[in-house]
């Protein structure tokens, strides 16, 4: 692996992160999570939870009015939101004024559920794309994405969105090119070594060779973790490059630190430890009394 090309995390990074004492919450961003069907809404909720723990000042979940109740007797500190009728969906998207969206986590791929992305990709707001919305994107080709959109494939998505690069390459940074300057944004093409790759062709690689642990994160759930660990970093304002890159990385650290016996639940939980740890060694030195 090329060493100019792997991410490291860096104080700039983890500077990102802090909070100052004197802001509140919406300085920190509304992050947007779009549910799907009702029976289907954990890994909406998985992705609120992500988002929450990294910092977003509010999350909410959008949800279909028959789907709310599994949402609320589950959720505390972040909202259910509702829509009576699909024709309503986006009117509520947009007057919930997101900082950033997630869709794609227990969408569903029925036309109800299309149109939903449909109306959903409209919204000039960045986005974290993953699961079921890719598939659906691959299957009805809609037009090309934003640059602040962050798309998050695993290998069998890739396939179904860009089959014809594959006969042509196994290389899985030109693979994730190839799809990051089709779609127009950036592209996490999930792996041991994860490849986020920006429609300009740049890229750098989030390798897992380090942590002990992250063969764990080969769980249910969570990708839908890191979907929500993206969004929260998008409505805090990162880019979407760097959004991906830090959210693949702090996914790694948490699997590490938690280590054996991984579940997603336990993903968003191990976030508080890990922010602890990168930004006290982050934080500025106080210059000793009397200097």
């Amino acid at each position: 692996m090329e060493s100019d090309h792997r991410f490291e995390i860096t104080p700039t990074h983890l500077t990102l992160l802090r909070k100052s004492g004197d802001g509140h919450k919406y300085m920190h961003g509304h992050a947007v999570i779009i549910s799907g069907p009702a029976g289907q809404g954990g890994a909406a909720r998985l992705a609120a939870r992500g988002a929450l723990r990294i910092g977003a000042g509010v999350v909410s979940v959008l949800s279909a009015a028959d789907a709310v109740a599994e949402h609320a007797a589950q959720l505390n500190a972040i909202m259910v939101k509702t829509y009576d009728r699909a024709d309503t969906y986006l009117d509520r998207l947009i007057a919930l004024k997101p900082s950033a969206i997630c869709i794609g986590p227990g969408l569903g791929l029925g036309d109800a559920s299309l149109a939903k992305l449909q109306a959903t990709l409209t919204c000039a707001i960045p986005m974290c794309i993953d699961a079921d919305a890719i598939t659906l994107i691959a299957a009805n080709k809609p037009h090309v994405l934003r640059k602040s959109t962050v798309m998050t494939p695993h290998e069998g998505e890739m396939r179904r969105l860009i089959p014809h690069a594959f006969e042509q390459t196994t290389c899985r940074v030109s693979l994730a090119q190839i799809a990051a300057k089709a779609m127009g944004c950036v592209v996490l093409f999930k792996g041991a070594d994860t490849v986020i790759a920006q429609p300009s062709g740049a890229y750098k690689i989030v390798t897992s060779q380090p942590f002990e642990h992250a063969a764990w994160l080969a769980t249910a759930g969570s990708g839908d973790v890191l979907s929500g660990i993206i969004t929260g970093l998008l409505a805090r304002g990162c880019h979407a490059a760097d959004a991906a890159a830090v959210g693949a990385h702090l996914h790694l650290q948490c699997a590490d630190a938690f280590g054996p016996g991984l579940i997603a639940e336990d993903i968003p939980e191990m976030l508080p430890r890990i922010l602890a740890q990168g930004l006290s060694r982050a934080r500025p030195q106080r210059p000793e009394k009397g200097q």
